[in-house]
């Protein structure tokens, strides 16, 4: 089994090692005296101006495919230029980033972000895309991720209890949910929340997700979960 690493897979490696070194690691002590000043929940200044850097030199949304119209999608009217990479590819870059613990959001490449701008371009609507998915890919909003909940085993989503129920033109969430990825972000303007939609079909097809603004009425965030005593802050 051959381990080396092509020349493709070498260049955008390269690229990401070496704005890390040049740019993200200097900028580290910086990083820690804006996250250690003031309100925990903010936009750390640092990490806009790197992002700004990162987005001028092209090494942006790494993890998105070449076009919009690469696989088929619920609209295919917006389209877009990225770099294309792999699985494989992006990894390499992955690991990089993953030396710095912001360095992902350097490149709009953090979670949850990613994957939801994936659920958005997949399966969303243009003014979905136009609202959500646009401002996302070009880092000036962030998102969450709602699944987990407190009271079962979450990773399997046929345990989920939250209830969407359509009314009229609007739908209507009851549920609680917590470790949500994302949420504390003051920047967070869009969650895509897992919940049950038919409690009558079979086990595995119960499950929806929606888009739901984080302005919505009735989605207080009430408290944030540390881990070992980390907050996650600014993140959340």
């Amino acid at each position: 089994m051959d381990f080396d690493l092509t020349e493709r897979q070498k260049h955008w490696q390269g690229r990401v090692r070496d704005f890390i070194e040049r740019k993200v690691r200097p900028a580290v002590p910086v990083y820690r005296e804006q996250d250690a000043a003031g309100d925990r929940w903010k936009v750390i200044p640092v990490v806009e101006d790197l992002k700004a850097e990162a987005k001028a030199a092209g090494i942006w949304n790494l993890f998105m495919p070449p076009r919009s119209a690469a696989h088929h999608h619920v609209d295919d009217s917006f389209e877009f230029e990225g770099p294309g990479l792999t699985n494989l590819e992006y990894a390499l870059c992955a690991e990089e980033m993953g030396r710095i613990g912001f360095a992902s959001e350097v490149f709009n490449c953090s979670a949850p972000d990613t994957g939801n701008m994936e659920v958005f371009h997949r399966y969303g609507t243009a003014a979905q895309k136009e609202r959500w998915l646009k401002p996302l890919m070009n880092g000036e909003i962030r998102s969450a991720f709602l699944m987990t909940e407190p009271q079962v085993a979450s990773s399997d989503a046929t345990n989920i209890e939250t209830r969407i129920e359509r009314d009229g033109d609007d739908y209507v969430i009851n549920g609680v949910k917590w470790w949500s990825s994302g949420a504390g972000d003051p920047r967070c303007k869009v969650a895509i929340v897992m919940g049950k939609t038919d409690f009558e079909a079979k086990r595995h097809a119960q499950q929806s997700m929606l888009a739901v603004p984080m302005d919505a009425p009735g989605i207080p965030i009430l408290r944030h979960l540390p881990v070992f005593g980390y907050d996650d802050a600014p993140h959340g």
